[in-house]
């Protein structure tokens, strides 16, 4: 394999699929980056065996392609050669006993290469009908859900987000079991058949990590064990979760004893404010009151002081209500809605409460509250 490039272009690339190695890993050729040359340009190739990132330069984007060929290059080394040389013209070239020579017009390295052969084989081809979404609606979703996913692994499908497909409706739901996030999404087109995946968080995060912010669309091919995202001249293959999501949707109440407006901005800021006089050993717990039009948001540590802002707010009832919840959700709850108003929704001081938009309920959040009255 013989090619020049420029640092610029490879660089690009390199930071894609450098994404696709663990650090975590103990098996030295999942360490390691495959470049493929053709004549159609340069493939490069990573994986963990949970996540694989195919990256694709083509030939109109290389200087030149000299001698065409595989190599398996340890993904960290060659990732900080390129990352530090200069802006320019950078040779690579595979020479005997299994070396390959990085050069430029200053520089020269030589590193050991893999066999190519070690490497474990990929299938990245896809379905014939993909479910197609606008890449800022998938990235604004995933950010919107990810956050609620447990981070314990004696429950694996809770570190996962579930995606189920009914028709051309989308729902992404992510819990841990104390908080809960749920995002529906009309898709432009039905699928066949009905869909129910857990995707891991960890490579969710990755992925779009990877999508830019442009108006182009990303296509899923979804299998039975696997979920190939098309960004580009990118491809992304995820391992699923086995296991079966638990039923979330009899979680959310259909009615409520009351519901309150108020405006997010206030409503964080006031949130923000209390928790600064709160333990994280107690859960962060702040306490949340209504008196008429007024909600009272307050915290305290008996032994440095206490802390109470108020709020205006429109009630749908003449009731009112005393909870309690932890600050953390409910500050990493209502920064994912982007309106001037919530609507928060309760039937008690022990039942869930419910965060959604005032007009519609395509996202919906759920914080457990905590015992304290």
């Amino acid at each position: 394999m013989k090619l020049s490039i420029k640092q610029k272009v490879l660089m690009e690339h390199l930071n894609y699929v450098i994404k696709g190695i663990s650090s975590k890993n103990l098996i030295p050729i999942l360490n390691c980056i495959k470049f493929e040359l053709t004549n159609e340009g340069l493939y490069l190739l990573s994986t963990d065996n949970e996540l694989a990132i195919k990256s694709f330069i083509p030939a109109s984007e290389i200087d030149n392609i000299e001698v065409q060929g595989e190599l398996l290059i340890s993904g960290k080394y060659i990732y900080d050669i390129v990352r530090k040389l200069n802006n320019e013209i950078i040779n690579i070239e595979e020479i005997i006993d299994s070396q390959v020579l990085i050069t430029t017009e200053s520089s020269s390295f030589k590193l050991n290469c893999n066999e190519v052969s070690e490497f474990p084989s990929i299938d990245l081809e896809f379905t014939g009908t993909p479910v197609v979404m606008d890449k800022r609606v998938f990235k604004t979703t995933i950010n919107q859900t990810i956050f609620a996913t447990s981070t314990q692994e004696s429950r694996p499908v809770l570190t996962g987000i579930n995606f189920k497909i009914n028709e051309n409706i989308m729902e992404v739901t992510a819990t841990d079991s104390y908080r809960l996030s749920k995002k529906r999404i009309t898709l432009d087109q039905k699928v066949a058949d009905n869909v129910d995946i857990i995707i891991p968080s960890r490579n969710l995060s990755e992925i779009i990590k990877l999508m830019s912010d442009d108006e182009e669309q990303t296509e899923l091919h979804i299998f039975s064990n696997k979920v190939i995202f098309k960004i580009g001249n990118l491809i992304v293959m995820t391992r699923l979760i086995n296991g079966n999501y638990p039923d979330t949707n009899k979680l959310i109440p259909k009615n409520f004893e009351l519901k309150i407006k108020v405006n997010l901005d206030n409503f964080y800021n006031a949130i923000d404010r209390a928790s600064l006089l709160t333990n994280a050993e107690e859960k962060n717990i702040i306490k949340l009151e209504t008196k008429k039009d007024i909600m009272i948001i307050s915290s305290n540590i008996p032994e440095i002081g206490n802390v109470e802002e108020k709020i205006k707010i429109e009630k749908s009832v003449d009731s009112d209500i005393k909870i309690s919840f932890s600050s953390k959700y409910m500050m990493d709850a209502i920064k994912t809605f982007d309106s001037e108003e919530i609507e928060l929704s309760f039937n008690g001081e022990i039942k869930p409460i419910i965060i959604n938009y005032v007009d519609n309920d395509d996202l919906t959040q759920l914080i457990l509250p905590i015992r304290t009255y």
